[in-house]
């Protein structure tokens, strides 16, 4: 880790990770998440790590300790994420950790989190997030699936689109319309549905790098108890705002992008030795990459400064999923780079090596800068709420 200005306390925390990370991340679970093709990997080699992490308590560090939480500060989580990142841990996926839970806990009942938490937390639920429709990406306010009351019920219907590992999902939180008439962000809700529910049906989405992990949820005429209405009508949009505050800005990223780089540069390094000039270039690219990461890791050391400030991700985050975004793709880009010709020997979906991961990762992530909000929204976000334009 790069940053400096820790204190005894937290030199004293980030050695116990490492201790950690040391002793409890089985080379079986580096070797997945090395060679993932995507971001997040399956619940099959994220939760056995998940439930390490619930073990020793370190599981939801931006949770309060009276729901099950870490109780950590912004700078131990920071400091765990960038750790947990450059030693190979398994990212979890963030629908019910890190999206839905503080959501819960800001705008839930005490009956919604006695329900929901300590089952986010086992791994016996596992969440997806459907925002985004074929008609509404980033424009989240253009979204039509409705939900009907009807009674003590709501009847959705409608459908959400690259609804990442729905696949594997049983539960999925929801932005529904619940007034057609109201002006666009006015009438929208957030709505838990149970994904075994009678009129659910989910079809997936194979990108183009072969991966399953988006998929299309319909909803045809699906009855949701009124229960699991998160906060009042209407107040979706207000609640999605604070989440996406939290979707990109609890992203501690840096970590990860320095293991892609280090790999980068055992490639680059490795190319130097058969022709030099070619080496020198890449070597050169990769000092630029790792000035930028640095950046980007002061960003994220800021971030988690001001929320122990008491300040919550605001428009700042924009930034960091923006450099995060891009960066990835230029490490990858590179990576293909160094790779060479021999890089079209690993496009096989099913080439389960570190080098098909290259390939795969490198076209997966080519959604990166559109998905959570697409890098131009980001700069607009930008420009309006810390610019003032």
């Amino acid at each position: 880790m790069s940053f400096h200005g820790l204190n005894s306390n937290e030199l004293e925390f980030r050695a116990e990770v490492r201790e950690f990370l040391g002793r409890e991340l089985t080379p079986a679970m580096i070797q997945a998440t090395d060679t993932h093709r995507s971001l997040f990997p399956p619940p099959s080699v994220t939760l056995p790590w998940q439930r390490k992490l619930l073990e020793r308590r370190w599981l939801a560090p931006h949770w309060p300790a009276e729901y099950g939480g870490s109780g950590w500060t912004a700078m131990q989580h920071f400091i765990f994420d960038t750790e947990a990142g450059r030693a190979g841990a398994p990212i979890l996926a963030p629908f019910g950790l890190k999206y839905l839970g503080p959501v819960l806990i800001k705008f839930g009942t005490d009956a919604q989190r006695q329900r929901y938490l300590p089952r986010i937390l086992s791994g016996d639920d596992y969440w997806c997030q459907g925002y985004s429709e074929p008609n509404a990406g980033s424009d989240l306010a253009g979204l039509q699936c409705t939900a009907r009351r009807e009674g003590t019920e709501y009847v959705v219907s409608g459908t959400k689109l690259w609804t990442t590992h729905a696949q594997y999902a049983n539960w999925i939180f929801c932005l529904v319309r619940t007034d057609t008439e109201a002006r666009p962000q006015a009438g929208i809700s957030f709505l838990l549905v149970d994904l075994r529910s009678p009129g659910v049906t989910v079809a997936p989405l194979r990108s183009f790098a072969g991966e399953h992990e988006v998929n299309q949820v319909f909803f045809d005429a699906v009855r949701v108890p009124a229960a699991q209405l998160i906060g009042h009508e209407g107040e979706g949009w207000s609640i999605a705002r604070y989440l996406l505050e939290f979707e990109r800005g609890t992203f501690i990223m840096s970590g990860l992008l320095a293991r892609k780089l280090a790999r980068c540069k055992v490639l680059a390094v490795d190319v130097s030795a058969h022709h030099v000039e070619e080496g020198r270039t890449l070597l050169a690219q990769i000092a630029h990459i790792e000035m930028d990461l640095l950046a980007l890791e002061a960003a994220e050391l800021r971030c988690a400064q001001d929320q122990e400030g008491g300040r919550t991700p605001g428009a700042e985050a924009s930034l960091i999923k923006i450099e995060f975004s891009e960066l990835i793709q230029r490490i990858e880009a590179l990576t293909l780079t160094a790779l060479g010709g021999s890089a079209l020997a690993y496009c096989d979906e099913g080439d389960s090596s570190e080098q098909g991961a290259v390939v795969g990762s490198y076209m997966n992530n080519r959604a990166t800068t559109i998905y959570g909000g697409s890098n131009e929204i980001q700069r607009e976000l930008i420009a309006k709420h810390l610019v003032g334009l």
